[in-house]
C-alpha cells in the first residue's frame, strides 16, 4: 500500500477494519453549501459517503471535478418560471495543489490542475477537484469543467475523461497507488484504460476496480459509438481490438455500464430492490462482476436536529411538537421570502422536493385537478403543499413540469414552488415538512435517500413502495413509521399505474394522515408516528452504516473468496 504525500494525509489513524486504501471517484458531491459541484442524489449520496469515511476513520480518498458554473443556478423569469443560470464560483476554502498535467483529449493535450479540500474545513477525507479553467487551455479545452453534465455528449465525454484517465493521473502525480478504484457510476470509467496502459494487467486492474451502478434500467445506463468514443481519447491509446477483447463490447455502441461491469470483480445497487433489479436486468450479460447491494444510506451527524434527537432520547412529545412547529416556522420565512405567502405551522405541510424527472412524478397528485381542488381548500383540517427541485435544464419536459407547477400555484394561498433546491434549502424542508411525498413509479427508483432525512428530522414519508423505503417498511405495516401506497401491477401502461397509484394516494392522504394529524390536542398520535419514524430510520440509514458495509462486502470481497 502506497502512502499519500504528506500534506494531503488523513488527519487520524486508521481503524483497523478500514486501512485498505480506497479512491473513490465521483462526478458530483454534496458536502456544504458553499461548494456547488452537485446536482442532486448521486451528489447527497456521495458527500454523505465521505463525511462518514472520514467520521469512521476510513482509509478513503475522494476524487471529483470543480466546475466552474456549478450545475447551474435556479431563478425565475419575470412570470416566476424557472430560469437556469451559470455563474462562476470561487472558492477560497480550496488549495491549490500546484499539480498540474495534460490529459488527452480528441488527440489533444488538455491541462488538468488539482485543487485540495483539506479534511478539516467540513469534516470529509483528503479530497482533490479536477479542472481545466486553465490559461494553457483554449476555449474548448477550458470547457470541460464548466458545467456539470452537460447537455452535448461530446462534451459529457470529455467530462468523464478528465474524471477518470484525469483522476487517474493524478494518483501517478500523488505517486499514490490505492488498494481499491471505486467508480460511483460509470462516469469515471476512463480510469480503466488508463489502468491497463499503466499495468498491461487485465487481471490487476479487475483486482483492484468496483462499480456501484444507480441506474435500475438497462435503457438508462450511458451508451456512444465506440468510434467516437476513440477519436476523442477515451480509451487512452489502446486500440479498438484490446478495447473489444478487454470488454466484451461488440457492435459499435459502447454500453459504459456494461463494460464497468465487465472490468470490475464486485459491483453493487444501491438498495435491496435494485440489486435484485440489476441482476435481472444484467442476467443474460456474460463475464460480469457479481452484483451485490448496499443500501444508500445519509451521514445523520451532518442532517439531524439535535433539540428533535433530543426529544427522540428523551420520547418527549411536547419538545418534539414545539420544535418541529419552529422548524416549521423556518421554512415558511423561506416560503414567504420567495413567493409572499404566509403558512401556518399548525397546519399539516406536505413536501415534494428531490430532482424533478419523469418517473418520479412530482405532479402527481395534482393530475386530478378536481381532486387537488378539493384537497387544498379543504376549511376542516387543512394542509400545505410545498414543492421544490432542480429539472436538468434541457430536459424540457421536467421543466415545463415545473413551470406548470408555478403556474398552478398561483390559484391557492397554500401552495408554494421553491427554487434554489440545494443542500441549505433541503434541510430546512426536511426540518419544516409534516409529510414527505414520495411516488416514483415502483422499480425506477435505484434508492432515493431524501426521506431518509427527512424522517431524520420528524417528517413522515408518504411513499410509493420503491428503493430504500422497502427496507424501512412493509405496506403492511404502512401507518406505523411511514405510510405506503400499496403496490400497483408495474406491468400496466404507465397512465394505468399513474392513475391507480394516484387515487391509492388521495385515500391514504384524506383517510388516514389528516385525520391522524388533526386527531388530538398537540398531535400526541401523530407525533407517535414521528417518533417512530426517527428512531427507526437509524442507525441503518445512516451513512455510517454504508461506508462500514462497503468495507465488509464490497472492498474486501476479493479477500475473503
Amino acid at each position: 500500500m502506497s502512502q499519500l504525500p504528506e500534506a494531503y494525509k488523513h488527519p487520524y489513524k486508521f481503524d483497523k477494519k478500514y486501512e485498505k486504501s480506497v479512491a473513490y471517484f465521483s462526478m458530483e458531491f454534496a458536502i456544504d453549501q458553499s461548494l456547488k459541484i452537485y446536482s442532486g442524489g448521486l451528489g447527497f449520496l456521495a458527500g454523505s459517503h465521505m463525511r462518514s469515511a472520514y467520521d469512521l476513520k476510513q482509509n478513503v480518498i475522494g476524487i471529483g471535478m470543480l466546475w466552474k458554473k456549478g450545475y447551474y443556478d435556479q431563478t425565475r423569469n419575470e412570470d416566476r418560471t424557472m430560469q437556469p443560470a451559470f455563474i462562476k464560483k470561487y472558492y477560497d476554502f480550496l488549495i491549490d495543489t500546484n499539480i498540474k498535467y495534460t490529459v488527452k483529449l480528441n488527440g489533444s493535450d488538455v491541462w488538468v490542475k488539482a485543487w485540495y479540500l483539506e479534511p478539516e474545513t467540513f469534516g470529509t477525507v483528503p479530497m482533490f477537484f479536477l479542472s481545466t479553467d486553465l490559461p494553457e487551455n483554449d476555449y474548448l479545452g477550458k470547457a470541460a469543467t464548466f458545467n456539470l453534465y452537460d447537455a452535448d455528449p461530446k462534451a459529457k465525454i470529455a467530462q468523464s475523461i478528465i474524471l477518470g484517465n484525469g483522476g487517474a493521473k493524478l494518483l501517478d502525480h500523488l505517486n499514490y497507488e490505492p488498494d481499491v478504484y471505486h467508480l460511483n457510476e460509470a462516469h469515471a470509467l476512463s480510469a480503466a484504460f488508463h489502468l491497463h496502459s499503466k499495468w498491461n494487467d487485465l487481471d490487476k486492474l479487475k483486482s483492484k476496480m468496483i462499480f456501484t451502478t444507480h441506474t435500475p434500467e438497462e435503457a438508462g445506463n450511458e451508451k456512444h459509438d465506440i468510434n467516437l468514443l476513440n477519436s476523442m481519447s477515451f480509451f487512452n491509446g489502446i486500440s479498438l481490438e484490446e478495447v473489444r477483447r478487454i470488454t466484451g463490447i461488440e457492435g459499435d455502441v459502447f454500453n459504459h455500464s456494461l463494460a464497468a461491469l465487465r472490468l470490475s470483480h464486485i459491483a453493487n445497487g444501491v438498495s435491496k430492490l435494485h440489486g435484485e433489479v440489476s441482476r435481472g436486468m444484467w442476467k443474460d450479460a456474460k463475464n460480469i462482476a457479481p452484483i451485490l447491494h448496499v443500501t444508500n444510506a445519509q451521514n445523520k451527524k451532518y442532517w439531524s436536529d439535535h433539540v428533535l434527537e433530543t426529544a427522540l432520547k428523551n420520547e418527549d412529545l411536547d419538545l418534539l411538537d414545539s420544535r418541529k412547529q419552529r422548524l416549521k416556522n423556518k421554512l415558511f420565512t423561506e416560503v414567504a421570502d420567495q413567493t409572499g405567502k404566509i403558512m401556518d405551522s399548525e397546519v399539516l405541510t406536505i413536501v415534494w422536493a428531490r430532482r424533478f424527472a419523469e418517473y418520479k412524478r412530482p405532479d402527481l397528485i395534482t393530475r386530478d385537478v378536481q381532486r387537488f381542488r378539493r384537497l387544498m381548500e379543504r376549511t376542516e383540517q387543512p394542509i400545505q403543499i410545498i414543492w421544490a427541485g432542480k429539472p436538468y435544464p434541457m430536459d424540457f419536459g421536467a421543466v415545463n413540469t415545473f413551470n406548470s407547477l408555478v403556474h398552478l400555484s398561483r390559484g391557492f394561498k397554500n401552495m408554494a414552488v421553491l427554487t434554489g433546491y440545494e443542500l441549505s434549502l433541503s434541510k430546512k424542508m426536511k426540518d419544516g415538512s409534516d409529510v414527505w411525498l414520495n411516488n416514483p413509479r415502483v422499480t425506477r427508483e435505484a434508492s432515493g435517500t431524501s426521506g431518509m432525512t427527512a424522517a431524520m428530522n420528524g417528517s413522515v414519508n408518504l411513499s410509493t413502495y420503491d428503493g430504500w423505503v422497502c427496507e424501512f417498511t412493509t405496506p403492511e405495516e404502512s401507518g406505523h413509521n411511514s405510510y405506503i401506497v400499496p403496490v400497483t401491477d408495474i406491468n400496466l401502461p404507465n397512465y394505468e399505474q399513474d392513475t391507480q397509484d394516484m387515487d391509492k394516494l388521495f385515500e391514504i392522504l384524506e383517510n388516514e394522515i389528516i385525520p391522524t394529524y388533526y386527531k388530538n390536542k398537540g398531535r400526541k398520535e401523530w407525533n407517535k408516528v414521528v417518533m417512530n419514524s426517527m428512531k427507526e430510520v437509524a442507525p441503518y440509514f445512516d451513512a455510517d452504516r454504508m461506508a462500514d458495509d462497503y468495507y465488509a462486502n464490497i472492498y474486501t470481497y476479493a479477500d475473503k473468496k
